[in-house]
């Protein structure tokens, strides 16, 4: 029986060293002439901004993770959260990715690499270079290595694309048991990107790789990854901790222990059989034990203030019932979701 068509994936080995002002497109022209129409060329984000020149020198002798720092604050156009010295931060580029998409690995010490300026130009002028060097027709993905929020382990995603459609719609169609779909779309250069990574790995020193046998679906207007970058009207987390609270000091009295969020939960729920419809939205603060943020989830009037006033204070004496040290921290409103407060927890101290 012949073997069922597929997909492969193919390494581009025998490249070298990229420093700025070398010709990427011509070493991956030298390194694989059997490039072909359709093919899709995956290259790290890393080797891109190396050519480009997207670096950060540090002095010799300088504080490497301080010079770490100061480059993610100068690629951070918001910060969604922060955990010690980790922060996950919004970059011009629109992207959320911890420390800013900044990479300390696989360069000499002397620096720094940022993520390309535009890697969808990136990608774009790369994919025409090819075709002027072999005649072929590609599409080119420019993947970098992200984390996940909810999940463990990195996965390398795109971040520029060209010559390809970044997301594949099926929408409105119908699956094999009738059902129509509502809000299916693939973030297939996303996929290209994890597929290629299989064969480029992160120290075997192969930046580039060929996805061979996909179908690719040209777009009318090729607008890279920017379909990618979800709207503020659709992001449902669009506040990190950090955005919204002024403060991260728990009381001096307070000695925190497990389970913090489970009992707040448990504690509003007992307390909310009165007002069974407020909105209370509980989450973690996101920075060590004992935090827990209160959010409503309408906006903050003189009418939610009461009842959160009665809801908060009836919560409060569970709590304290249950052998709870508490202490309650008003916060600004920050539009959407409103955080009110912060109530930190643990056993008392004294």
């Amino acid at each position: 029986m012949p073997e069922p068509a597929g997909i492969s994936v193919l390494p581009v080995r025998e490249l070298p060293e990229f420093s700025p002002g070398d010709d990427l497109a011509g070493a991956i022209a030298r390194a694989a002439p059997w490039l072909a129409d359709d093919d899709v060329v995956v290259v790290t984000s890393k080797v891109v901004a190396k050519v480009e020149g997207a670096l950060v020198r540090v002095d010799p002798g300088a504080d490497r993770e301080a010079a770490r720092q100061a480059a993610i604050e100068g690629q951070t156009v918001r910060l969604v959260a922060r955990r010690g010295p980790l922060r996950i931060v919004q970059t011009p580029q629109g992207w959320v990715v911890a420390a800013a998409g900044i990479d300390a690995s696989n360069v000499d010490q002397g620096a720094l690499v940022l993520l390309p300026e535009d890697s969808d130009a990136s990608a774009r002028a790369l994919r025409e270079r090819l075709r002027a060097l072999l005649g072929v027709d590609v599409a080119v993905v420019v993947s970098d290595t992200f984390g996940r929020t909810w999940r463990e382990g990195l996965t390398d995603v795109a971040v520029g694309s060209a010559g390809i459609a970044a997301l594949t719609d099926h929408r409105g169609a119908v699956d094999a048991h009738g059902n129509r779909l509502e809000t299916t779309r693939i973030a297939v250069v996303d996929e290209l990107a994890s597929a290629a990574d299989l064969v480029k790995g992160k120290l075997d020193g192969v930046p580039v790789a060929v996805v061979r046998g996909l179908a690719i679906a040209r777009p009318e207007v090729d607008e890279g990854t920017r379909p990618l970058v979800r709207s503020p009207a659709d992001d449902l987390f669009p506040y990190g901790s950090r955005d919204v609270v002024p403060t991260r000091s728990p009381a001096a009295e307070l000695v925190p222990r497990g389970g913090e969020l489970h009992a707040v939960a448990a504690a509003f729920r007992a307390a909310s059989t009165a007002l069974p419809e407020f909105p209370v939205v509980l989450r973690y603060g996101g920075e060590g034990d004992g935090v827990v943020d209160v959010h409503l989830s309408d906006a903050v009037t003189t009418t939610t203030a009461v009842n959160l006033g009665a809801l908060l204070g009836a919560a409060i004496v569970q709590l304290h019932a249950e052998g709870w040290a508490t202490r309650w921290e008003p916060a600004a409103t920050a539009g959407g979701t409103s955080l009110v407060g912060r109530l930190w927890l643990g056993t008392s101290a004294r």
